[in-house]
């Protein structure tokens, strides 16, 4: 890789990279094609899932024969319809089966597939399907699984975790003060504005085109691959774009794609697989929720000793990736802060609901959930303000501090950070005047303040590399494969930026093709942040190699020696020698030197043992800080952000205007998450928020009044990231946990912030209502 062009950073203000989206124009027009807007072969099919209306059971019997009967069916799949293997498991940790067979495990698993001439009749062909179940008893709380695991051996859907350092027990014990609490954390609906959706055709010698939403194409080519039984390099999935995925379409994507390639196999003609919102909410999995348990010892400034906890999760009927979603709460369990001593533990328990999945976070966002909640009730034990707490315990870089998992903490600053954010939002003088106000009256107003350390890099090691192929053309103009998915967040963006940056041209002679798997074979998934870290070099190790060509080309010509050659504005320039870069181009194809190359990266220095709990699993930390003031109606129980301040470390931002827009989009959906997305499932295991009437995520009316969001400012990462950026993907969602503390800091001013109120997430008005009568009872008490 050209090294020169890797430390091509500060001397490039951020504003000079503010580009649109490379698909904008095409959204604002209506003109930017998903899978559904794709014209259609002739004769497509359309196919629609019968589900399971039993939590866990026997299939005693299934009548089809109505199903296969109805209006404009072609055909109806059952697991007996699988060439190969009947197993989509994301890890291979258990067995995971595409369609049912003889047992079902949760309200809404995939039993058959009807293929037919419309979407419309395939749907109501479903409604036909007579099957009879024996019902088995079903797990589907965390309390559920947690009664059981007393009556029985804990049934856990993959391993457990623990993490240790230092003696957590013994420093408890001889703490000053010391503490236990508990903190219930509910889960998310991903509510990706496009829903799950494949679409396949078989061509010439059972060869597979699949045009898919997935954030994962190399995963969705094996797993057909694998129900098939046919080789990878049969199948091709391509991705344009996705509208939204937030980590449901990295794993679950493959049951629509399995299911539509099956269907085409069967038929022979082209099937096209769009869940309706009802029933992709019932299958899919969700956010992990949580129960934490806690223990902490610390001194009477709020100085931290020791720290004890335990992460109950439920994780749905299989293992998908809740083994990796666990760790993660574990590895975030700390957030900002140093422990000394600490033990950590993960409990991931199978229930009968869908298997819970990535989201936007990945488990981080649970554990920093913990973590606050613990600060927060120690700043009460102490009458401490929590921001005080939260300032004595950040890690000090200076002091080479560990982490749970034994990784030095080297490039904090979160410290400089916070207090920059604490200055600028007036902090102190709000949160003083808001707890001089909050004497009466039934609206009352919270402030809050919270840190993020949100480490970056896929925890299985792995999956830290990418690749990327670069084309250069002979008008000048470059065409760029990637390994990473573009899901409205603007990779494709960054990546097109990344490669004109290199090359010293125009951002508009560079294009960003289709992901496609025949061009840029097994890739990671676009997830755990990392999507413009890895691809970014990808594509920068790809345009280097050409570059160095051309420059090694014209150095010759030249007769100058190559490092003395500069790339700029369109021109490529040495002492009193310029050529046009098109022109320079045209001169290397006529020389025969070859314009197309391959890149490949893999994330350095990370290291993780998972039998030891010990390792450096991140390449290095994102941070970020957020002050929500909001006001609660301690009547009703509703709540309202009235503002937000953000500052947010995005290292040298490679595109400032895309990284402000995920960081707002961030905070409202963790706001979302910790106020109004309600996850609600019946005794029986139906899930009854299974739509948006009775799913409520955040619409504009629930923005905060002012919101202001900054980029730290002269921060380059100090990790050799692609020209020094860091990323912005899931860190800001973590911001969202400002509000649902700041809601707690309202309810507070009932006891005269005495008390630490008994909240749990999300946050909703009856949550808050609870939690209001709770203190009320206190009260009562004490009189």
């Amino acid at each position: 890789m050209d090294q020169s062009v890797a430390s091509f950073t500060a001397s490039n203000s951020q504003s000079d990279h503010a580009q649109p989206h490379e698909s904008a124009a095409l959204h604002v027009k209506g003109e930017a094609s998903y899978i559904d807007d794709l014209a259609e072969i002739v004769g497509t099919l359309h196919m629609a899932i019968g589900l399971s209306k039993c939590a866990h059971g026997y299939i005693r019997s299934m009548d089809l024969s109505q199903v296969k009967e109805a209006e404009g069916v072609v055909c109806v799949l059952t697991a007996q319809d699988i060439p190969a293997a009947n197993e989509i498991s994301a890890t291979g940790q258990d067995h995971e089966p595409l369609l049912a067979e003889s047992k079902v495990m949760y309200h809404g698993q995939a039993i058959f597939a009807v293929v037919a001439h419309t979407h419309n009749q395939a749907r109501r062909a479903v409604q036909y399907a007579q099957i009879d179940y024996e019902p088995l008893d079903s797990v589907i709380t965390i309390e559920d699984a947690q009664k059981q695991a007393l009556l029985t051996k804990a049934d856990y859907v993959c391993r457990t975790m623990r993490m240790q350092k230092g003696d957590s027990a013994k420093a408890i014990a001889h703490s000053p003060r010391r503490l236990t609490g508990k903190i219930a954390i509910g889960g998310q609906e991903h509510f990706y504005l496009e829903g799950q959706i494949a679409y396949a055709h078989i061509s010439e010698d059972e060869r597979v085109k699949v045009f898919s939403s997935t954030q994962h194409p190399t995963e969705t080519q094996h797993a057909i691959a694998h129900i098939l039984g046919i080789y990878s390099h049969n199948i091709v999935v391509e991705v344009r774009r996705m509208g939204g995925a937030f980590g449901g379409k990295e794993s679950q994507a493959v049951i629509t794609a399995c299911l539509a390639t099956l269907g085409a196999m069967k038929t022979g003609y082209a099937v096209k697989l769009r869940l309706d919102r009802d029933d992709d909410m019932k299958m899919t999995g969700k956010r992990h929720d949580f129960h934490v348990n806690y223990q902490a010892g610390f001194d009477e400034t709020g100085k931290i000793h020791g720290v004890d906890m335990d992460f109950s999760a439920r994780c749905g009927w299989s293992a998908d990736l809740s083994a990796a979603v666990v760790d993660r709460a574990l590895f975030h369990a700390d957030n900002a802060y140093h422990y000394p001593h600490v033990s950590l533990r993960s409990h991931p328990f199978r229930t009968n609901t869908p298997s819970n999945t990535a989201f936007r976070g990945f488990g981080a966002p649970q554990g920093i959930v913990a973590a606050e909640r613990m600060i927060e009730a120690i700043a009460y034990a102490t009458g401490l303000d929590p921001l005080d707490v939260r300032k004595r315990n950040f890690y000090d870089t200076s002091q080479k501090q560990l982490t749970p998992y034994h990784m030095t903490v080297e490039d904090s600053i979160i410290a400089m950070l916070v207090e920059q954010l604490e200055i600028s939002c007036q902090y102190r003088e709000r949160r003083q005047k808001i707890h001089a106000e909050n004497t009466h009256g039934f609206m009352r107003r919270g402030i809050a303040l919270t840190p993020v350390k949100f480490g970056i890099s896929f925890t299985a090691t792995h999956l830290n590399q990418a690749g990327a192929l670069a084309h250069l053309y002979t008008d000048g103009s470059v065409l760029i494969n990637h390994g990473g998915t573009e899901m409205g967040q603007g990779l494709h963006t960054k990546m097109l930026q990344v490669a004109a940056r290199v090359l010293g041209i125009e951002s508009d002679q560079v294009k960003i093709s289709a992901t496609v798997t025949d061009k840029v074979p097994n890739t990671s998934a676009t997830a755990a942040s990392s999507g413009a870290d890895m691809n970014g070099m990808a594509v920068m190790d790809a345009v280097s190699k050409i570059k160095k060509r051309l420059t090694d080309f014209i150095a010759s010509q030249w007769k100058v020696s190559a490092e003395t050659i500069s790339f700029s504005e369109g021109v490529v320039s040495c002492e009193h020698h310029h050529i046009l870069f098109k022109e320079l181009v045209k001169q290397a194809y006529m020389a025969r030197i070859s314009l197309s190359s391959s890149g490949f990266y893999k994330t350095p220095k990370i290291s993780w043992d998972i039998t030891t709990g010990r390792g450096r699993p991140f390449y290095y930390f994102a941070y970020g800080a957020a002050c929500a003031e909001v006001e609660v109606n301690i009547l009703t129980g509703q709540s309202k952000v009235k503002q937000v301040d953000i500052l947010h470390d995005a290292g040298l931002s490679l595109n400032p205007a895309l990284d402000i827009g995920q960081i707002e989009g961030g905070f409202i959906q963790g706001m979302g998450w910790l106020t109004t997305e309600e996850l609600v499932y019946a005794p029986s295991g139906q899930l009854l928020t299974h739509a948006p009437s009775t799913y409520k995520i955040p619409a504009f009316g629930d923005c905060p009044e002012i919101m202001n969001v900054t980029l730290l400012e002269n921060s380059p990462n100090q990790e050799h990231t692609i020209f020094h950026s860091k990323a912005v993907g899931e860190p800001p969602l973590v911001h969202g946990v400002a509000v649902f503390q700041a809601i707690s800091d309202a309810i507070a001013s009932l006891d005269h912030y005495k008390t630490l109120p008994d909240l749990n997430a999300p946050a909703t008005a009856e949550e808050i209502l609870k939690a209001v009568y709770h203190l009320k009872a206190l009260q009562t008490e004490r009189r």
